[in-house]
């Protein structure tokens, strides 16, 4: 039987343009439920797919802080939240839950 060789996905690779990395966040809002860790590795996913380093510079905030508040292991606050998501250009939006 021959070997099969298998590779780690990584979405960040497939997030090319801003629109693909606000459809992925929203895809992952819908999915996520009330699971807050779930929506900052989602965040995460984007910051490397724009560039670690750049959104470092951006936030003001430091390479190696931003990769633990977003891996979802971390707990980032929402000012941390706040600051990622409009270096990365993604508004917040509010929407009615009832509305569908």
């Amino acid at each position: 039987m021959a070997k099969v060789k298998l590779s780690k996905w990584d979405s960040a690779e497939h997030l090319k343009t801003d629109e693909d990395m606000v459809l992925y966040l929203e895809a992952c809002l819908e999915e996520a439920g009330d699971d807050a860790a779930f929506i900052a590795k989602a965040l995460g996913t984007i910051a490397r797919a724009k560039g670690m380093t750049q959104l470092a510079k951006e936030t003001g905030l430091g390479r190696e802080s931003l990769y633990k508040a977003l891996s979802g292991e971390g707990n980032p606050s929402f000012a941390t939240i706040l600051k990622v998501t409009n270096a990365l250009g993604i508004k917040l939006h509010a929407q009615s839950a009832h509305a569908a």
